[in-house]
């Protein structure tokens, strides 16, 4: 792990990707005031977009609970929303092929999930409008039915296919994007966006689909309640979400280098 001390020599933050559940909120899924004021403080100085693999319509009422107005990203990378308009501007679809072979294998398990598409988000069979998703996510699934099925698909390499905890119920994800399509690619094209190198990017994460954009970014921090692999590959090591760890990340790690 780096050393955690300013250095003046290294490129300053000029942005910020946050990861949303486990990060900026924790199990009642409520930003706490202490975090909120840290984000909007950090939002004064520098561009602040959430990181997310949760749909749309959850960005964009975080974003604006923050008032963020810069380019935020969702759907694990594979969609970019514009919070003042309220639209997507980009998106890179799963592929009709990978789409319904995802979509029709979580049927036969009878898995909970979630998919994006161009109109919204469907949670039901019956509400998929056709397979020209953005991107599906298994839900609530224990971490032995994960594992198999992340397994499963990566033998896929259409895809990208990586699991994560769901700190609102303790059970895990596995999301479903394009392959190439993750946390990283979606930040550096944000970063085209603004005109701004991840390179001059931190990114604050809690778990393994954080990853990407932790390994991408000049500057990383690892929420308290991160999974030790996820701890280190990271910079900085903040307190749990439900300590304020991002808050304290801000103050102590991240405003120091902006």
């Amino acid at each position: 792990m780096a050393n955690n001390s300013p250095n003046s020599r290294r490129p300053l933050i000029l942005a910020a990707a946050l990861d949303l559940d486990g990060t900026v909120i924790g199990p009642n899924e409520n930003i706490s005031p202490a975090v909120h004021e840290a984000i909007v403080r950090l939002a004064e100085r520098i561009h602040v977009f959430i990181a997310t693999g949760r749909e749309p319509a959850d960005v964009l009422r975080y974003a604006n609970e923050l008032g963020l107005t810069a380019p935020q990203l969702c759907d694990g990378g594979a969609n970019i929303l514009d919070p003042v308009q309220g639209v997507s501007t980009w998106t890179a679809p799963l592929g009709p092929v990978n789409a319904e072979a995802v979509v029709t294998r979580l049927r036969e398990m009878g898995s909970a999930f979630v998919a994006t598409h161009g109109r919204g988000t469907a949670r039901t069979f019956d509400d998929v409008p056709d397979w020209d998703l953005i991107r599906v996510s298994a839900l609530d699934l224990d971490e032995d039915t994960a594992d198999a099925l992340a397994t499963e698909f990566r033998r896929n390499k259409n895809m990208y296919v990586i699991k994560a905890v769901l700190p609102y119920n303790g059970l895990w994800a596995v999301d479903f994007t394009l392959a190439g399509v993750d946390k990283a690619s979606g930040i550096a094209r944000v970063g085209q966006t603004l005109g701004v190198n991840p390179a001059n990017m931190v990114a604050v994460g809690d778990s393994y689909n954080d990853l990407p954009m932790l390994e991408a970014c000049g500057f990383s921090v690892a929420m308290g309640n991160a999974p030790p692999e996820v701890k280190d590959a990271a910079e900085f090591v903040a307190p749990s979400v439900a300590e304020d760890g991002l808050s304290v990340a801000i103050k102590k790690y991240v405003l120091p280098r902006v």
